[in-house]
């Protein structure tokens, strides 16, 4: 879990906090504050979580490509290739 979706459920929290707090006070200025609070936690936490999706997407393609052991040459001028598994 990364930075941007813990401060963004943080601000999703907050948002809603203030909002309520707002509808039982009657103060249409704190909902309104505390649903843009709230809406931009959410944009947040979403950020994060697809970065999350792309760094875990990225660790899988790495974990999937062989080393440079799994490589062999049968001779200097042919390429290496891969063995078979």
């Amino acid at each position: 879990m990364n930075k941007d979706r813990v401060e963004g459920k943080g601000k999703d929290i907050a948002g809603r906090a203030e909002r309520q707090a707002g509808e039982w006070t009657g103060d249409s200025g704190a909902q309104a504050k505390g649903t843009a609070k709230q809406a931009e936690g959410k944009v947040q936490n979403a950020w994060g979580k697809a970065k999350d999706a792309v760094n875990k997407s990225n660790d899988n393609a790495n974990a999937n490509e062989p080393g440079e052991e799994a490589l062999e040459a049968d001779d200097e001028e042919s390429p290496p290739r891969r063995r078979a598994s």
